[in-house]
């Protein structure tokens, strides 16, 4: 088995416009990914918005501590899966469940993650 970060991208300002009916479908789309997915989540959240990031960057003897997120950027992470399956194939799979794949402003991003032991 392995381990992927499934990272969810969107445009924030469309995300912000929706509906609260438009927002409980894509809430009921996750949890139905959440059901299909099974035990192979480790672990998932939604991210607050961009405008509530801190951003640390060099700067000398301490890190330069900024407001915002470290990229200014149309479609910013919106959230996260951490899944252990067996290849990328079935992260792949899992991840083109997600209703963000279907979306014109979203997107999805599958990586795996390095093995140190």
């Amino acid at each position: 088995m392995a381990q992927y970060l499934i990272l969810i991208y969107g445009d924030e300002a469309q995300w912000d416009a929706r509906s609260e009916d438009e927002r409980r479908a894509v809430d009921a789309g996750h949890a139905e990914f959440r059901e299909r997915a099974g035990s192979v989540i480790i672990s998932s959240g939604e991210l607050e918005s961009s405008r509530m990031a801190t951003s640390l960057r060099p700067g000398g003897e301490q890190p330069l501590v900024t407001d915002g997120p470290f990229l200014e950027t149309k479609e910013v992470l919106g959230g996260f899966y951490l899944v252990d399956v067996p290849d990328l194939d079935a992260a792949l799979r899992l991840a083109g469940l997600l209703h963000e794949t279907s979306e014109q402003h979203g997107g999805v991003q599958v990586q795996p993650l390095v093995d140190h032991s």
